[in-house]
Formats: C-alpha cells, structure tokens, sequence
C-alpha cells in the first residue's frame, strides 16, 4: 500500500513538472504572435511612397542609398521590393527586381552580389553575397507570389531561398540553426572565432513568409535560435548585442577584427522583432532603456565603455523604438511619426520608417493613432 501512495505522489509530481514545462513553453510561444501576414497593401500607395521612388528609386529600378556614397546593395534592392509590394505597386516591384536580376545575380550560384557601385568598373567588385539581402529579396518575391499569383516569382523565391538554406544555413550547432552572413568569410573553418553571425541578419518576419517556397528548411528553428541568441548576446551595462559576434565558445562574445558597438545594422534588431510579432518585454528592454528619448536621436554606443558611437536624429530611425514600444507593451504609436519625411532624409532611415508604418498597419492596428 505505501507503496502504491509513494508510486503515486511521484506520478503526481511529474505530471505536476511536466505541466509547468507546457506553461512555460506555452508562454514563450505565446511571446509570438503568430505568423506574419501578407504584406500586399499594408503601406498603400500615398504621397510617401510616390516621394519615396522619385527620391531614391531610379528609372531602371535601382534602389539607392543616399548617405552612402549613391551606391545598391541587395539590401536596398531587398527593401525597395518589399515596399512595393507593400504599397499595391507592381511596376516599380518589377522595375526593382528587373535591375536585381540583371545587376546582382552575377554569381554562378542563385544568391546576389551584396554590392554595385555607380563610379566603379566594374560596379561588382566583391562577388561575395550578403545574406540579409538574399533574404529580403526571397522574402519580397514571395509577398508578391501572394500578391500577384506569378509563377515567374515563386520560382525565382524559391530558388534563392533553397540556395539561402543549403550555403548559408548551419542547421546542427550548440546554439542551435545559424544563419552565416555571407558564403565566404565566415564559418569556423575560415575564422579562427567562427562561427561569426551578425543578428541584425536574422529577419524574423522573413523566416516565417520564405517557409511557403522553401518549406524542406526549418525556418522556425532559425528564429527561435535567433530569440535565444539575442538573450544571450548581451554586452557591457547597457546588455546591447554587437554587430559581429563569435559563437566559437561556450558563450558568445564579440568577433575579433570588428569594432565592439551597438552600431548601425544591430538598430534594426528589434524592428524586425516586432515586424514577426514578437512581445517578449525581455528581448526589447536593452533597446528602449537605451532609446528613451528617441526624439532627441537613437543613441548607437560602444558596449565595452558605454561611449556613445553615434547619435542618429534623423526622424525616421524613431519610428523603430515605437514600433518596439507598441510591440512589447502596447503603447501607442505618435502620431508624429505617421508623417514620413521623404523629401528631406537619407533612403536608410526612410525606409526604416515606411517597414515601421507597414507593421504597425498590419500587425499592430490598436497602437495606430486614431
């Protein structure tokens, strides 16, 4: 009989385990807001986006990058593509992925060439891609699939993206998928720190849309891998992630050869969380302690001594923190920030901006000034 009732309080007291482990999963999860939507007509076509292509998108589709020196990258390319999709506009979306194709995809392989420079010859120098640009432009093509229900594009989607998950996707390591951010330069058989990933690569709300053309990947794994590295990847007071870090040890720490900063590419980690719909307070606390007054400029800082690195005042960055904000806590967007300064600010933060404007239309209505 004792031991019947000692048989049976251990039977309770796993069952009792194993339901707060589901509670626990089931919160993590519920962390996330589901799947993305469709991002045809989240942006409409207004005076933004007509400003926005007679400023920064060529004849010929290509998209460029006014405060670094007028030259494309596949990021660019990436971006003009998702906001034209996103603004019902498929001219300019074919304009863009017209110049792509024949500018970008030089490589003997499906990813694009990261970068074309206007005063150079050739204006491919680095045949190297970037991953975060092959992800946006397989994410871009499949909104347009969706959009559209062009074969042509579901085709090209899908080609980069399988090409994306077999040469850039490490899908068994400690800390779980990796996403390397390029084909050459980084894994551990070329850098004695590898491997090295940049998280501003992971696009969430990427790696939830590119599964309807390449679903043989686990896309899902690579963002939760992508939440778990973020938690962990916290440096110096202000616990910010740095551009590179190496995950060649037990723990990741800053990649050797780069400089140790919170820095331009890493402020778009958590507009890319809250674009997925991710409200974990936890993963967006280190931004919006950093970011409390956004008006003021998005401070970016030197992890390992607090200095400030740069402070960005243009206005388009702030839309991200209210992004963040609305995503973590639902506190409302400004209306401020519903005006897009197109005429007056650089492509990066614009288009940082009108990305902001399409998630908080489609995913975040509530926080949306009435």
């Amino acid at each position: 009989m004792s031991v019947f009732v000692r048989g049976g309080a251990i039977l309770r007291m796993v069952m009792s385990i194993l339901a707060m482990t589901f509670l626990a999963v089931s919160l993590a999860e519920a962390a996330t807001a589901g799947p993305a939507p469709p991002l045809a007509g989240a942006l409409g076509s207004g005076e933004a986006w007509r400003t926005y292509k007679a400023r920064f998108i060529t004849e010929q589709g290509r998209v460029v990058d006014t405060a670094n020196g007028g030259i494309s990258h596949s990021e660019g390319q990436g971006y003009g593509m998702l906001l034209a999709v996103a603004a019902g506009d498929r001219e300019t979306f074919e304009r863009i992925w017209t110049w792509t194709r024949a500018n970008l995809m030089v490589r003997d392989d499906q990813l694009l060439a990261w970068r074309w420079e206007p005063d150079k010859r050739p204006a491919v120098a680095d045949m190297n891609d970037a991953s975060d640009g092959d992800l946006l432009v397989a994410w871009a093509l499949t909104e347009a699939t969706e959009a559209w229900h062009d074969p042509s594009h579901r085709v090209a989607g899908r080609r980069i993206a399988v090409e994306l998950g077999r040469k850039l996707i490490l899908p068994r390591t400690p800390q779980g998928p990796l996403i390397l951010p390029a084909v050459a330069g980084f894994s551990a058989e070329e850098r004695p720190d590898g491997p090295v990933v940049n998280l501003s690569y992971w696009i969430f709300p990427a790696l939830d849309r590119v599964s309807l053309l390449a679903p043989e990947f686990d896309w899902s794994a690579l963002a939760r891998s992508g939440r778990r590295l973020l938690a962990a990847a916290r440096f110096g007071a202000g616990r910010l992630p740095v551009e590179w870090v190496s995950l060649s040890g037990s723990a990741p720490r800053p990649a050797a050869g780069f400089p140790v900063e919170f820095g331009y590419n890493a402020l778009r980690i958590p507009l890319y969380l809250a674009m997925a719909g991710v409200t974990d307070p936890d993963l967006y606390a280190p931004f919006l302690a950093l970011w409390q007054k956004p008006d003021t400029g998005l401070t970016l800082i030197e992890t390992d001594t607090g200095r400030v690195a740069a402070r960005l005042t243009e206005t388009g960055y702030a839309a991200i923190p209210a992004l963040a904000a609305c995503a973590s806590r639902g506190a409302p967007f400004p209306s401020a920030l519903m005006r897009v300064r197109t005429d007056s600010e650089n492509y990066y933060p614009v288009t940082l901006h009108l990305l902001a404007l399409a998630a908080l239309r489609s995913r975040y209505p509530t926080c949306a000034p009435r």
